[in-house]
Parts: C-alpha cells; structure tokens; sequence
C-alpha cells in the first residue's frame, strides 16, 4: 500500500483543491507541536455519505469546545466533502476532514492570532477490523484510562485525545490482538481505542453512558435502530466485574461500522444473532 503522504489524488485545503503530494503544512504549525486540532471520520457509501450534516455539525462544535471556531458553516463543510470525492472519483470511501491552528505569529501555548485552517481528504478503506466481522475482533485491555471530563472536553473529537487510544492499539497489536478496550478514570467500562461499546444480556443491549467518552454518531444511530427493533437498550455505567456474565459484545464507529468481538482480555463472546441481525441491518442503512 502506498504511503499516505505519497498518492495520487486531490486533497481539499482552505478553500481549494490541491494535489495530494503538495498537500502541506510548516513545520511550526501550532497543531503539530500542541495537538489543537479536531477531526471527523465519514463514510462514503454508493455516493452519499452517511450522515454528512451531523459529521459537519460536531466538527464546528469540537472546534468551538477546543476554543478554535471554524471559519467555515456546515454548508461549506459539506460542499468540501463533496468536491473532494468527485476529484477523486470516488463513490465508496474513508473521508477525513481536519481543522487545526496553522503557523503564524504564535508559537507558544496560546494561538489566538493563528490561522484556523481546515482540510478534507477521503481514500477507500475497507473493513477497519479485517476479518473481525465475521469471527469476532479480540480485544487487549488497556492500562490507560480515559480521563475526568473535568480535565479534557470529552465531547469533543480532539486529536490529542487520542494519544492514549494510540498507546493501548500499539500494546494491544503487540499481543496479537485488534484494539483494546479502556476502562474511564472511575473504573467502569468506557470504550475501545476507536469506537464505542455495546454487550448484549438475556437479548437486552448494555452500553457505557457517554459522560466521559465520546457519543459517537454511529453509536447513536445503533441505538435508535436497536429501539426500533424493540429490543431494549440500557445506557449505564458498566463494572468490570459484570464483563463476564454478558453473551455477547459488539463495537460501533465510523470506520469500525458495527464489528462483532469475539474476546476482551480473558472474556469470550458469542458472534450471536443479535449482533449479527445489528450489523446486518446497519449496513442496510448506510447504503440505502
């Protein structure tokens, strides 16, 4: 696979599109040096992304939470996303749009007079699990915790949030396993390195309340199918200990979709009906 910072292609930057390989960034840019930068993964599927307006909208508010408004509305934003799969002539797609401080008269802790900048990139990606889908991902457990959300503002999809999650995937890969799991800062059950987390009981569905993670659009969206279905969902707060009496367990994300895990730690999980008949009906959805 060609490296990242290698392809051919167009990347939307500021307001224009530019060619990949010139799609560039100083070296003094404030984000790369103190992690002011926020970010949104979308998928593109036969065409539509799914759910762009809501993907656009938390970028603006992880801007606004990070102190760092954008200088472009949702409308704008969707426009980019467009523009940039029709130069890349894609239809089924990854897109990634970033919003950082960019160099400029500040190079301390404080940026105020830096330039906000804003680009948006897609490529094709297939399963983020592999093969996970269909025997289940298995899952290390991470000794990094996801912090008070009196220290962080976890609502916001900040890129410097994820440095533990990048920490724990590494550890986690080490083992041979696909992605850890991470506990909050209180010791209940918050999330994986990337995604949100649902275990299944008696054919109810169990899932962290997202009060110091992030409350993912898909893990909304899973959520009002899973009602839907009349299956009955209970938003709490998950011991350690309750890990293995649950049958089953699933993850959900933009890039992980909805994915089937077959192991956390010392804990097994069925891939059974319900998570199969969940995923199932998810990618219905995203591709109707």
């Amino acid at each position: 696979m060609a490296s990242y910072d290698d392809r051919d292609g167009y990347i939307w930057m500021d307001g224009k599109l530019v060619e990949w390989r010139g799609a560039n960034v100083h070296i003094l840019t404030h984000a790369l040096h103190y992690a002011s930068a926020v970010f949104e993964g979308e998928r593109c599927y036969n065409g539509k992304i799914f759910k762009s307006t809501e993907h656009s909208e938390r970028l603006r508010t992880s801007g606004e939470l990070l102190d760092m408004p954008l200088p472009y509305s949702v409308e704008e934003i969707n426009a980019a996303k467009e523009a940039v799969l029709k130069a890349n002539n894609l239809t089924d797609a990854y897109v990634r749009a970033i919003a950082w401080r960019g160099a400029g008269e500040d190079m301390g802790v404080a940026s105020k007079r830096n330039p906000i900048r804003l680009a948006v990139a897609c490529w094709s990606w297939g399963n983020y699990y592999g093969d996970a889908k269909m025997k289940g991902a298995k899952l290390d457990i991470a000794k990094w915790k996801r912090p008070s959300p009196e220290t962080i503002p976890h609502a916001a999809k900040a890129a410097g949030l994820y440095m533990i999650c990048t920490m724990s995937k590494h550890a986690a890969e080490a083992k041979g396993c696909s992605d850890a799991m991470m506990f909050d800062y209180r010791g209940y059950v918050a999330e994986a390195t990337g995604a949100n987390i649902f275990f299944v009981k008696d054919g109810e569905v169990h899932t962290p309340i997202p009060d110091a993670i992030l409350n993912g659009i898909t893990r909304q969206t899973v959520i009002g199918m899973l009602r839907d279905m009349q299956i009955k969902v209970h938003e709490r707060r998950i011991e350690a200990s309750e890990l293995e009496g649950f049958e089953q367990c699933f993850l959900t994300g933009t890039a992980a979709e909805v994915t089937p895990v077959g192991q956390i730690g010392d804990y097994n999980f069925e891939v059974g009906d319900l998570t199969k008949r969940i995923s199932t009906e998810y990618e219905k959805l995203v591709r109707a």
